[in-house]
């Protein structure tokens, strides 16, 4: 589906107030909430994911890593939380993958359609250089070379690079996108917060909380 098929993936309203950190289920530690995916149990006693973390009910709380959740499945952890029978979908690692990967290519969208979005390879590069982008999305499929050039050009800005240039472009409305530039607002955090989440689920390095960070899809 196309990132800019369906605006209701994701909720655009102002955040609301930083609330304090949640408890994994899984390593019982505390962690930031945009550093971890809440669940709830729905009515026919399934597992739910809730990334925006908006649904009613009583939140399970989990690292977006993959081990965290490997756990928490293999040893029965949500029904051990939640304290009531809890069916886990075989597919739901997949499914999570897909709404995380949706919601990133939507905030993209979004920041096009918001006027926050710079796209091509020297717009990009003049726009880092000017200290105006807080977040880059690069196609993974991209040319080794230029991903270097654009490095060196904005080496303090977080980089994002798990989407192919063919869907990159069908979130802004071109045949394909290689180069994308995020200038700061609140798109960008959601877009990067996001990120990190699935490339945690996918089992790549999103280390928290430095200042250059790089997410790469091999």
């Amino acid at each position: 589906m196309s990132a800019r098929a369906d605006d209701t993936l994701v909720q655009v309203e102002p955040d609301a107030p930083r609330r304090r950190a949640r408890r994994c289920i899984a390593n019982r530690a505390p962690r930031e909430r945009d550093e971890m995916i809440r669940f709830v149990v729905g009515p026919d006693d399934r597992l739910v994911p809730d990334p925006d973390a908006r649904l009613p009910g009583r939140g399970l709380w989990l690292s977006a890593d993959a081990e965290s959740f490997k756990r928490a499945v293999s040893r029965n952890l949500f029904a051990k939380a939640a304290r009531r029978r809890v069916v886990v979908d075989p597919e739901i690692a997949a499914r999570l993958d897909r709404m995380l990967a949706e919601r990133c290519l939507q905030w993209l969208g979004l920041a096009r359609r918001a006027g926050r979005l710079e796209m091509g390879f020297e717009q990009v590069v003049r726009t880092a250089r000017a200290g105006e982008v807080e977040l880059l999305v690069v196609a993974k499929d991209a040319a080794a070379d230029g991903r270097e050039k654009l490095a060196r050009s904005a080496s303090t800005v977080c980089r994002v690079a798990l989407f192919g240039r063919e869907e990159m472009g069908a979130a802004v409305g071109r045949e394909a996108l290689v180069y994308a530039g995020l200038r700061s607002d609140r798109l960008a955090t959601k877009l990067w917060n996001d990120a990190r989440r699935l490339a945690g689920l996918r089992g790549l390095a999103a280390p928290a909380g430095a200042s250059e960070e790089l997410i790469e899809q091999a």
